[in-house]
């Protein structure tokens, strides 16, 4: 049922692009992409009634304008000795928070991240070509540990999963 199903989107009203899929919800955000911001958006579609939160992205709510970096670095900007390591004491808070909204909500919720994008030469054709490879989420390391299912997709769009609690992924092609 579609209409119990709710997008979060931070990608420029992308959502739409999936339209043809059935009459879904969307949340708009954009810049500063603020934790809080997730959080009261989460908020919304719970008590509207929503069984499925899709964030699209995440990645901004950690790296975006008005992320966690960006609140890391402002947050060391105003100590009289800049120390990037323990003005974490201020923003580590904040995306807890972000986290068990994700963890705590009523809702099913699927998280999709930006990958950093690095490139290794391959052998196509007899020849070496330069291939892009995602390397690692651009999210704060352990997020995945915090996920029921958490799935890492190839350039070739092949879902293969990382972590499976439910065991319904698990040991699958």
């Amino acid at each position: 049922d579609f209409s119990k199903v709710c997008v979060i989107d931070t990608e420029n009203h992308s959502a739409s692009l999936y339209s043809h899929m059935g009459e879904f919800n969307v949340i708009n955000l954009t810049a500063p992409y603020h934790p809080e911001k997730y959080i009261q958006a989460m908020d919304l579609c719970a008590k509207s009634g929503m069984e499925v939160i899709v964030i699209d992205n995440d990645s901004h709510a950690w790296s975006g304008k008005a992320g966690c970096l960006e609140l890391n670095e402002k947050e060391a900007a105003k100590m009289k000795v800049p120390n990037s390591f323990t003005a974490w004491a201020n923003v580590t808070p904040i995306y807890q928070g972000y986290i068990d909204a994700i963890i705590n909500s009523p809702c099913h919720i699927i998280c999709t991240l930006r990958s950093k994008t690095e490139y290794v030469m391959s052998e196509r054709n007899g020849k070496q070509v330069p291939q892009k490879t995602g390397t690692a989420p651009m999210i704060r390391d352990g997020f995945d540990f915090e996920m029921s299912v958490a799935f890492d997709l190839d350039q070739q769009h092949k879902a293969f999963c990382t972590k499976d609690r439910t065991r319904l992924f698990q040991d699958r092609e």
